[in-house]
């Protein structure tokens, strides 16, 4: 019955999926795919492929292209989908990017490029001296909120509408917007200046006349560059040369894909082995490079020299290049230029960066929307009850210029000084040390989050590996057993070093090596001795053989720190390699998995003291060095998940071919076992990763066979990696199994309980990683992103739209199960099905996407905002992180051992990953709820003020020959002048603006019962239904204030404003207290100040609180504040006010207590 459903349920916004899909079709054009693919129910069974294809045909599709389009459709609105459509044509036309296309690039001759390419200039900036202004002012007054300010602010200057004074509207919104200007001011002068560090520095060009010095900037396709150890490569560029012996150096690539091991590039061999550096010149070469891509981790190209007869041709690939960003580790190196600018990897890779906006104050201006219509339907009303009478179209401006208080324009300044409080109580917080707050307008953003997207390598994890486990099938070894495995292989190179002198230990890496029974003595003849056990004999001998295979199969390479030895201090790392000194020796490597099995090799005895292109080196326990050739090496890919070696053995001459990789993909290749299965799965559990060895023995014929077809292949210009990956398949049949390893990843300090936290939380979280897939199952598993109970489901790899269509469909049917899914399939399903595969996606408890480009990851966090409109959190420590913490909502870096780049690009940095909890839970929470009440307070303070204003008017019109003479018919405002600004300033703003110290519940609270911060996402603190309490409070209180003046002073009305506004300040402070969660003692100073000042301005500026203007001589009466009729009727209208509001707010907490407050109490 499930099979029948449809995986893309009917959806009601149906306009925004078109358009998606829109825009997939427009993006991904596959001819290969057949087009019936998009009326195909994606539940149907895996047969539906096998049926014929006109059964698909019959299928209704895209009816709307079969409409008759005539000319009832264009009157009905076709024309309008005509100029629609030709406007979008003019503006792509203008838009459309340069194609970027395969290119020859001759060494040394730029000028010899077919087509220009871009300049070789990093532009960060976001303005220039001519777009700063008008950028920075659309960036703020593309908001409603900011432009009603600019709009009212404005219309102060035509006499017949302005009312008050020019600096209380001027003020606060210049203030704004110089502090505004002043911040991105700053911002962009410093991305300028890294700009120009960066293009400003020096680099050895090669030319005919020697070498020259350019600097980054001006670098072109085709240059010959010369690169220093420890400088960075300034633009993609071939590896022709290097000054290392072994033809081969390292470099570090953790600002372009995050991983802090050095990779190893091998310079082109007919450029490195010309005699001098100057020959580059004297020959006839070029480069076949294909067109820029993003993919960081393939290349494919040739390098061809037409000099010489025959000509030649050498296939190149990633391990060829030298990507921009990336910094030499060792040696000198010189490239030619292929891409630059715009066109490198690193530059495709990274996402521009964008002005980030809070949800909070989205709302805000939501809500600002609504209170612009309220006062315009009010001034309509004020216009009717005087008839429409005289310019009544002035009048109505003036009314809205005076109810401008419901949106006060305080609202801006408070909010952005809130914001700056909580950044510095952030960067104050003793439980996070070390955290700065980068980015100040979305710290509320902390409290709203929905999806957190994660690094793994240096976030999640330490990428520090220990060797845990060695499995031979019958007997496992663990870190508590080592030394037996230490004792077995000391024993066999002795005895073979006793027993035949050649040193070549291993006889050819046979199984059956004869070694001596564990503690027993090392017999001084020939060893083969029939009369050994034979169990003994086999165990022995099968830790010996795993061992070297260990030893052997690897992509590691040692190196040796220089020595400041004598006066100049200059001595060579090749010099220092000769003594292979133990103490100088570190292990580079592409994967920090391999140099823990080569340490671990190294603890029981069989050290790698040495490596280049042709041969690598061990020592045993004894001293001895065993050398064997490296004929071929096959690297590790994320398809084949295994990489190879081919060696021969420079004592026997032997050839062996060991091979490891994960157990999915070695399963198939070994002989038959009956333990593999299980006891990976056993370590699996454990958080181990696990790596399956095995080897098989050569003969010269099977070899050279190999070694012609595999040639043959390399060279190959179209579909090259299917026929080199099918002639090694070749190689791969029926293995001998030798061990399995179980190598352990250290996770950062308290991962687990964070993470936790986290989802109990209700934070859904996203594992996004450039490793491999099976070391990205392992961490999500030991760290327990993915729970014990649940299950896992790995996306096979896809590479069409059918086969992407089945595994959807088989994920379909999977419920409450974790997903893995590599980045290549991840790519193919985004292209043909990308609304099903993010609704999918979001329903799993966890999802972790392996082998992702930087671009890949910026997308994904792009996808969930489209697609779930919930706020998205990305957290990352490398370079290849930056575009993923741009994109998101709220980005968090961590300073790591992979630079600073990913924490000065981020929102929010920390030191460590177990700091997120903190920083959601506690100030997260307190940013998102005080911001809250901050600005409805505000807002209801600017609403209570004209409320008045509109009872006085209404009033006015009531009693028009009573009060004709006081109010004049005009539409004056109730307060002037002082009385105004003080209003929203000194007598209020203070013990409002405390409200930034309030806090529901206690930080131990917050971090005890996660489950509070489920709340916050649901928005329920700033909502219409909130908002619509506080008007219906402010219109109470605004009526009772006004009419309790009327009602009391009868007599003495010339006192109303007096009465009315000493009775509105007393509202405000009791308010602010009614509303207080948690009293500080600034709070309470801040109530007692503002009161003081108030009562010192009723004694000695009493000239402003006269009715209508000052020249009137209407003025206050000192005496009467004193009497006591003034103080009790003062009193009563406070207490009508403000009592009903307590009792209701007590009446609530005890019936209807919110959840933080069962705790609380």
């Amino acid at each position: 019955m499930a099979d029948s459903i449809p995986l893309n349920p009917v959806r009601k916004n149906s306009k925004k999926i078109a358009y998606y899909n829109a825009g997939r079709a427009a993006r991904y054009q596959s001819e290969d795919e057949p087009s019936n693919l998009d009326e195909m129910p994606l539940m149907m069974s895996e047969e539906g492929f096998e049926n014929e294809e006109s059964d698909y045909h019959t299928l209704p599709r895209a009816r709307i292209s079969q409409r008759r389009r005539g000319l009832g459709w264009f009157l009905c609105g076709g024309w309008m989908t005509l100029c629609g459509s030709c406007c979008d044509c003019i503006f792509h036309s203008c838009r459309r990017k340069k194609e970027l296309k395969a290119r020859t690039v001759w060494l040394g001759c730029p000028e010899k490029c077919e087509e220009k390419h871009p300049k070789n200039a990093i532009k960060n900036q976001k303005y220039n001296i001519f777009t700063f202004m008008p950028g920075v002012l659309y960036q703020q007054f593309k908001f409603f909120l900011n432009l009603y300010f600019l709009v009212v602010a404005c219309s102060q200057f035509v006499p017949s509408l302005k009312i008050g004074y020019l600096y209380t509207y001027w003020a606060p919104l210049g203030f704004v917007l110089a502090v505004t200007m002043m911040r991105e001011a700053v911002d962009e002068v410093r991305r300028y200046t890294r700009d120009k560090e960066m293009n400003s520095q020096l680099y050895c060009k090669l030319t005919v006349r020697g070498k020259v010095q350019v600097k980054s900037s001006d670098i072109q396709v085709g240059d010959l560059i010369i690169v220093e150890k420890n400088q960075r490569i300034p633009a993609d560029m071939i590896f022709l040369r290097t000054t290392e012996k072994t033809g081969a150096c390292f470099i570090r690539t953790d600002q372009l894909d995050g991983e802090t091991d050095w990779k190893l590039k091998v310079a082109v061999a007919c450029t490195q082995r010309l005699p001098a550096l100057g020959d580059l010149f004297s020959i006839n070469a070029y480069v076949y490079a294909q067109k820029p891509q993003l993919d960081i981790h393939s290349f494919e190209g040739n390098f061809s020299r037409e000099d010489c007869d025959p000509t030649i041709h050498e296939s190149l690939s990633i391990d060829n290049t030298l990507w921009a960003s990336t910094v030499v580790a060792s040696g000198t190196v010189i490239g030619v230029v292929i891409y630059t600018g715009k066109e490198t990897r690193s530059v495709l890779n990274t996402s521009q960066s964008k002005n980030k906006v809070g949800l909070l104050d989205l709302e805000l201006n939501r809500l600002t929307k609504a209170l612009f219509l309220a006062q315009v339907v009010l001034s309509v009303v004020m216009v009717a009850l005087q008839g429409f009478l005289g310019p009544w179209f002035r009048n109505l401006f003036r009314f809205v210029v005076l109810f401008s208080y419901i949106i006060p324009i305080s609202l801006r300044v408070n909010l952005d000084m809130g914001k700056s409080a909580y950044g510095w109580m952030i960067m104050k917080d003793e439980n996070i040390p070390g955290t700065v707050v980068r980015t100040s307008t979305i710290p509320e953003e902390l409290g709203r989050l929905v999806y957190l997207l994660t690094d793994k390598t240096g976030t999640l994890t330490q990428n520090e590996m220990i060797f845990k486990r060695l499995h031979l099938g019958t007997v496992s070894y663990g870190t508590d057993t080592m030394d037996e495995i230490q004792n077995h292989i000391a024993q066999a190179y002795a005895q073979k070093s006793s027993g035949d002198g050649s040193g070549g230990a291993g006889g050819g890496g046979s199984g059956t090596s004869t070694t001596s029974a564990p503690g027993a003595t090392p017999p001084r003849n020939k060893v083969q001795q029939p009369a050994a056990p034979k169990v003994r004999k086999s165990v022995s001998s099968r830790i010996h053989e795993a061992v070297k295979a260990i030893a052997l199969c690897h992509n590691v390479t040692p190196v040796y720190e220089s020595r400041a030895n004598g006066a100049n201090g200059e001595a060579e790392a090749a010099e220092a390699d000769q003594d292979y000194s133990d103490d100088n020796r570190t292990y580079q490597a592409s994967s920090p998995d391999e140099v823990a099995l080569v340490r671990w090799t190294e603890s029981v005895g069989l050290t790698l003291v040495n490596r280049d292109l042709t041969s690598l080196q061990l020592k045993t326990p004894s001293g001895q060095i065993l050398t064997y050739f490296i004929l071929q090496i096959f690297p590790f890919t994320s398809e084949s998940k295994r990489m190879g070696i081919i060696v021969r053995e420079e004592a026997t001459g032997e050839i062996t071919f060991y091979m490891k990789g994960a157990d999915v993909a070695m399963a198939s290749i070994v002989q038959y076992n009956d333990w593999l299965e299980e006891e990976c799965g056993n370590m699996a559990r454990e958080g181990l990763r696990t790596l399956v060895v095995a080897k098989k023995s050569l003969s010269e014929e099977q070899y050279q066979d190999f070694e012609n077809r595999y040639t043959q292949a390399k060279l190959s210009l179209h579909d090259r990696a299917l026929k080199v990956g099918a002639v090694v398949e070749s190689l791969e049949r029926e293995l001998e199994l030798l061990c399995l390893t179980g190598v352990e990843d250290q996770l950062q300090a308290d991962v687990r309980p964070t993470l936790e936290l986290l989802r109990n939380a209700g934070i859904k979280i996203w594992m996004l990683t450039g490793d491999k897939l099976e070391t990205a199952t392992c961490i999500a598993k030991s760290s327990h992103l993915v729970s014990r109970s649940q299950d896992i489901h790995v996306f096979r790899p896809v590479s069409n739209r059918s086969e992407a269509h089945l595994e959807l469909n088989a994920f379909r049917r999977k419920h409450d199960c974790a997903l893995v899914i590599s980045g290549d399939s991840l790519e193919v399903c985004l292209r043909y099905y990308e609304h099903e595969f993010v609704e999918l996606a979001c329903q799993c408890p966890a999802v972790v996407c392996c082998r992702c480009s930087p671009t890949q990851k910026a997308q994904i966090v792009r996808l969930l905002q489209q697609h779930t409109n919930n706020r998205t959190c990305a957290i990352g420590d490398g370079g290849n992180d930056v575009s993923m913490i741009q994109a998101a909502d709220c980005g968090i870096g961590i300073e790591g051992k992979e630079g600073k780049q990913a924490s000065l690009a981020a929102d929010f940095s920390i030191t460590q990953f177990k700091h997120i909890g903190r920083l959601l839970m506690v100030h997260g929470r307190n940013s998102y709820k005080r911001s809250a009440a901050l600005g409805q307070f505000v807002m209801h303070r600017g609403m209570i003020i004209s409320t008045m204003q509109v009872h006085i008017h209404s009033e006015e019109e009531l009693c028009y020959i009573l009060f004709s003479s006081i109010f004049y018919f005009a539409s004056v405002p109730l307060y002037q002048g002082f009385l105004m600004v003080g209003y929203a300033t000194i007598y209020t703003m203070f013990p409002v603006f405390s409200l930034v110290l309030d806090q529901d519940v206690k930080p131990e609270m917050a971090l005890l019962y996660p489950e509070l911060y489920k709340d916050l996402t649901k928005g329920r603190s700033l909502s219409f239904k909130t908002f619509l309490i506080w008007v219906l409070i402010s219109v109470y209180q605004g009526g009772i204030l006004m009419y309790g003046a009327l009602l009391l002073f009868e007599s003495e009305f010339v006192h109303v404003v007096a009465i009315s506004f000493t009775a509105l300040v007393l509202t405000e402070l009791l308010m602010v207290a009614l509303t207080v969660r948690t009293w500080h003692w600034l709070m309470v100073v801040a109530e007692f100040f503002s009161l003081g000042c108030y009562l010192a301005s009723l004694a000695f500026l009493n000239e402003y609180f006269g009715i209508g203007r000052v020249s009137l001589g209407a003025f206050l009466d000192l005496g009467f504040i004193t009497t006591k009729a003034f103080l009790w009727k003062v009193s009563a209208i406070t207490v009508v006010s403000c009592l009903p509001l307590y009792i209701v707010k007590y009446l609530k907490r005890k019936f209807s207590p919110p959840s933080y407050s069962k705790l609380s109490s």
